[in-house]
């Protein structure tokens, strides 16, 4: 059965997945939240569940709030296993008045 959904994505053998940037503290990494929504398997109502991926951010150019696209990858360190393909939608800045 091929099941469909619009963060998941398939080129070749490298799985992609679309979430929002959580934190870009750390020196070229990313924190990326994916969503996922599925009916539970016996009470049939949608859930949303929620993973954390360590990404490569080799340019640091994701911001906390974006929607990025990431790749699997090879191990790059104990947690990174994804790399930053591109930035899908950049956060709202807002300006703080002092």
């Amino acid at each position: 059965m091929a099941e469909a959904t619009n963060n998941v994505a398939k080129t070749g053998k490298r799985k992609q997945r679309v979430g929002e940037v959580v934190s870009n503290k750390m020196t070229k990494t990313i924190v990326v939240r994916v969503e996922r929504r599925f009916p539970h398997p016996q009470f049939k109502k949608i859930v949303t569940s929620y993973k954390k991926f360590y990404a490569h951010d080799e340019k640091a150019e994701a911001k906390v709030g974006d929607m990025v696209c990431i790749e699997e990858s090879r191990p790059l360190s104990k947690l990174k296993r994804w790399t930053l393909i591109k930035v899908v939608e950049r956060a709202v800045e807002t300006a703080v008045a002092a």
